[in-house]
Parts: C-alpha cells; sequence; structure tokens
C-alpha cells in the first residue's frame, strides 16, 4: 500500500522538480544508486521495470526505502498495462509511470487514488488522460518534441503540468530550456545515473550531480 497520497506526490514533484529514473537487476546496486540519489538532494525516485523478476527487486528496494530512507517517495515506470500497475501498487509503489496512455492503467491508479503519470505525444492524449485524472503528463520521448511543444502545450492549456523524460540533462541550458517552458519537473535517467569508464555506477559522481540539478532548478523556479 502506497505511504504517500497523489498529492503529496505531487507536490514533492513540483517543489523539487527533478524525478531520478534508473533500473538495475541487483538489488544491491538499486540501493547504492538510490543513496546516491537521496544523499544528493531526490526525493522521489522512478524505478523503471523493464527486466525480469523486477517486481521482486522493488519489493525489496521499496523495504529498505521503508527503513532507512523514510522520507523517500519510490514510484515505478515502464508500466505497460494495468495489472502490472496494480501488482506494483500492492507492493507500496507511490506512483506509477507509463511509456504511453492507457485508460486501464487510468482506471485501478485512481481506484486506489495513486498519481499516475502516462507518457502522451498529442494535446488530444494529453486532454483525455486529464479527462480521467491526471495530475502531471509525461512527455515522451521528451527529446522528439523538445520545450518549444510544451510552449505550444501551455497556451491554450496553462492548466497543463508537463514532467519531460529523454532528453534532458544535467546542465543549466538544457533545465533553463525546459523549465521557461513551463515544465513542473523533469525526468532523467542514463545522463543522471552514470557509469564510470569501467562500466560501474559512479556513485559519487550520481550524487554531486543530483546535487548540482536540484540547485539549478531550485534557481530556475525562484
Amino acid at each position: 500500500m502506497a505511504k504517500y497520497s497523489r498529492i503529496e506526490v505531487f507536490n514533492v514533484m513540483s517543489e523539487t522538480g527533478l524525478v531520478p529514473l534508473f533500473y538495475d537487476s541487483d538489488i544491491d546496486i538499486c540501493k547504492q544508486i538510490l543513496k546516491a540519489c537521496y544523499n544528493g538532494g531526490a526525493r522521489l525516485l522512478e524505478f523503471t521495470a523493464r527486466g525480469d523478476f523486477a517486481p521482486e527487486v522493488f519489493t525489496e528496494l521499496n523495504k529498505y526505502v521503508m527503513a532507512e530512507l523514510p522520507d523517500m517517495i519510490l514510484g515505478v515506470g515502464s508500466v505497460t498495462d494495468a495489472a502490472s500497475a496494480s501488482t506494483y501498487m500492492a507492493l507500496g509503489a507511490n506512483f506509477i509511470v507509463t511509456p504511453v496512455f492507457r485508460e486501464d492503467i487510468a482506471i485501478v491508479c485512481n481506484r486506489r487514488k495513486i498519481l499516475w503519470s502516462p507518457g502522451c505525444g498529442s494535446l488530444t492524449e494529453i486532454a483525455k488522460a486529464e479527462e480521467l485524472g491526471c495530475e502531471i503528463v509525461k512527455l515522451f520521448p521528451g527529446q522528439v518534441y523538445g520545450p518549444d511543444f510544451v510552449k505550444g502545450i501551455k497556451g491554450p492549456q496553462p492548466w497543463t503540468s508537463v514532467m519531460p523524460t529523454g532528453g534532458v540533462l544535467p546542465t543549466r541550458e538544457n533545465l533553463e530550456g525546459w523549465f521557461k517552458a513551463g515544465v513542473l519537473c523533469v525526468g532523467m535517467g542514463s545522463k543522471l545515473i552514470t557509469k564510470d569508464n569501467k562500466g560501474n555506477y559512479d556513485l559519487g559522481k550520481i550524487e554531486s550531480d543530483t546535487k548540482n540539478v536540484l540547485k539549478i532548478i531550485k534557481s530556475l523556479k525562484t
């Protein structure tokens, strides 16, 4: 069962402006990455459930969060059907992110009052998602659309909250483009959760980059 309400999740997304996202099949690695993001100031994280036995990994990761990182809000991404969404919500997912818009996922999430963020690529999809109770739309893949698309959305629909994922970089120039266009927050994966030249996750860099990204976003929001 989720620890945080959809409104609480939305508020933290709005306040911090950053949702790191990643997947690894090794629970120990997951814990290390999560702790690095947490130490850097992140208070949300999207576990992109893309591998075999991902629910088992998420279960252990969520237990770790509840025991060691009580104010971290853990959600699940790359969810593609209602059954999977229900499974992860039963395991304590606080929000659900999908690569595409699916009404069946909207229904099961709304039933439990869990925040869900569908991947949308047109104003029609966005409007339909909002009609079904979506608080924040995932613009995916972000690099295909860019900040100008967000500006276009905010013209006729200034109430729409947008979270681009894909094409978001941990640089002031890139983040400034997105936030000046009007996004509520950004999702950031491999550009933030980086590896060293030996192929190992660079935990120190992940922590420092997270801290720097949050600092930049805060300056852009004030």
